[in-house]
C-alpha cells in the first residue's frame, strides 16, 4: 500500500511502565494512524523543562500515513488519552504516561493555533535530535534549511541522552 504523507513522530513518557506505554503506542499508531516504516532505538533522557525523579524513555517513529497533519495529531491525542495521558494546559511540563509530538510532516510548514510543524523547539532538544539523526540524519529542516545532523551539532542542550 502506498501512503501520501510521511511524518516523524516522537513518543516519550516517564511514568512506569514506560517501555510498555511506548510499545502500546506503536501498536495503536500502526492500527489507527498509518504504518511505521522506521524507528529509532529507545533513548533514556532526563526530564526537560521541569524536575522529575523519573527519566523519560523516547523513541522516534517514521510514520507513513494517509492522514493530514491535523488528522494525525487528533489520532495521536486519542492514543495519548487511551494510555492514560491527562493534559492540563495551565500546568506546564509534567510527568506523563505518553507524549506524542509530530516533529516533521512531509516538508510542510504549518503554523496554526493547535499545530506547529516543524516542531518549534526541536532544535533545542537533544532528546529529539539524537533519535532523529539515527534514522533521518540528512533530512533538511524546511525553515532552517539545515540537516538534522547540523542542528544536533549546533544544539546547546547538554542533557544526557543514552540509547538503551
Amino acid at each position: 500500500m502506498s501512503y501520501k504523507n510521511t511524518a516523524f513522530v516522537l513518543l516519550g513518557g516517564n511514568i512506569e511502565p514506560r517501555k510498555s506505554f511506548l510499545q502500546e503506542a506503536e501498536e495503536k499508531i500502526n492500527l489507527k494512524s498509518g504504518y511505521i516504516s522506521n524507528k529509532s532505538a529507545i533513548y533514556e533522557t532526563e526530564a526537560w523543562g521541569f524536575e522529575s525523579e523519573n527519566n523519560f524513555l523516547n523513541i522516534l517513529l517514521k510514520v507513513e500515513t494517509n492522514y493530514s497533519a491535523n488528522e494525525l495529531l487528533n489520532s495521536l491525542l486519542e492514543i495519548e488519552m487511551e494510555l492514560g495521558r491527562k493534559r492540563n494546559k495551565s500546568q506546564g511540563y509534567s510527568s506523563r504516561t505518553l507524549d506524542a509530538d509530530i516533529i516533521y510532516f512531509n516538508n510542510d510548514i504549518i503554523n496554526e493555533k493547535d499545530l506547529i510543524i516543524p516542531h518549534p523547539r526541536l532544535q533545542f532538544r537533544k532528546f529529539v535530535l539524537e533519535p532523529l539523526c539515527e534514522i533521518a540524519p540528512y533530512y533538511v529542516h524546511p525553515i532552517f534549511n539545515k540537516t538534522n545532523l547540523k542542528l544536533l551539532d549546533e544544539c546547546s542542550d547538554e542533557s544526557k541522552v543514552n540509547s538503551i
